[in-house]
């Protein structure tokens, strides 16, 4: 399905409010492919998300559902990383939330999944067995796992996915690696030919992508399609939060990755909560997640987690199916300069 996309662009899954049902049925509509996000959401409430996505639109769609951590978690470490948060919360008077781990609804998504027969179903943070893969594939879905490493590329072609998410270090958001520390970090074109050096299935490129030439450029070097997260939060369809946004309009601000915030590699916007205690997290997900949840809605962009790639200034408030349009048509035209340059 990857490879007959009408127009080669996906719009990343990206949960916590950005991807809609709106959303994700304007990117296919218009010959793209929208992604759901599964991630912290209750199984009923994805159920209600795709049966909403069905209504808006015909074609294809995606749902992104997270794997289970496997990385084990330091108690202790947690216990101290709250313990330095608690002037966080007397600072904007709300509790730290209760770091009780847990799997994200793991099985109750996968039984979602055995009855709603989304088209395609992408997996992050690690790669499931292959009998949790077989049984989805069963059911019609094209299945897809994001890769951060040729290691876990062949891990999870091995394991029967379909295709793979090849997400560079420049991505915005959560690192998809299959573990939380010893993370690969190299960049998305690099990453590609290593990657396509070691299997041979269909690959979507992520990570820092922002134009249509972005998108010539990770076709030329292997991809089938090109995945973008930051470019369709300023989307009328998107469900980003008005600050985050804000943040990303005005555009002077670097990125980092950071595990402050939810205890994984995630890439966003420097601020003060970034920057006073990304060097104390520890490696603990979903647990410093759950720590953290009220005093990044506290309403104060100095403790939100500004989630952003690498070219985010290049964001902009266009509707979905419009910027479909703009990438795909940036792309024809750099790859058709590109071929201008050597004459046959």
């Amino acid at each position: 399905m990857i490879d007959e996309l009408p127009e080669p662009i996906v719009q990343a899954p990206m949960a916590g409010g950005g991807s809609t049902p709106e959303l994700a049925a304007a990117v296919s509509n218009a010959g793209g492919l929208g992604f759901l996000a599964a991630g912290y959401l209750t199984a009923d409430a994805v159920r209600a998300q795709v049966d909403a996505t069905r209504a808006l639109t015909g074609r294809p769609f995606g749902l992104n559902v997270f794997v289970p951590e496997r990385t084990p978690v330091d108690a202790s470490a947690v216990e101290a990383y709250a313990a330095a948060l608690r002037g966080e919360a007397e600072r904007y008077g709300v509790p730290l939330g209760d770091p009780v781990g847990g799997d994200d609804a793991w099985e109750a998504k996968l039984a979602l999944l055995s009855e709603a027969n989304v088209p395609v179903v992408s997996f992050t943070f690690g790669c499931p067995s292959s009998e949790v893969i077989a049984e989805v594939k069963a059911h019609g879905c094209e299945v897809l796992v994001t890769v951060t490493s040729a290691a876990e590329a062949r891990e999870a072609v091995a394991s029967g996915a379909d295709g793979l998410c090849v997400q560079g270090q420049e991505a915005g958001a959560h690192r998809g690696s299959f573990v939380n520390e010893g993370t690969d970090h190299t960049g998305l074109i690099p990453l590609l030919r290593k990657v396509s050096a070691a299997v041979d299935v269909p690959l979507v490129a992520a990570g820092g992508l922002s134009s249509g030439a972005d998108v010539a450029a990770v076709l030329v070097a292997g991809a089938s399609a090109a995945q973008l997260g930051t470019m369709f939060l300023p989307c009328p369809e998107s469900g980003a939060n008005p600050l985050h946004l804000a943040a990303l309009a005005a555009g002077d601000t670097p990125t980092s990755v950071t595990r402050a915030f939810t205890g994984r590699p995630a890439r966003g916007l420097v601020n003060r909560f970034l920057t006073e205690h990304s060097a104390a997290a520890p490696a603990a997900y979903p647990q410093v997640h759950q720590l953290t949840r009220d005093l990044r809605r506290a309403g104060d962009q100095q403790a939100m987690s500004l989630w952003a790639g690498q070219s985010y200034e290049f964001a902009r408030p266009l509707p979905a199916a419009e910027l479909v349009r703009e990438l795909a048509a940036g792309a024809r035209s750099a790859l058709s300069s590109a071929a201008r340059r050597w004459p046959a």
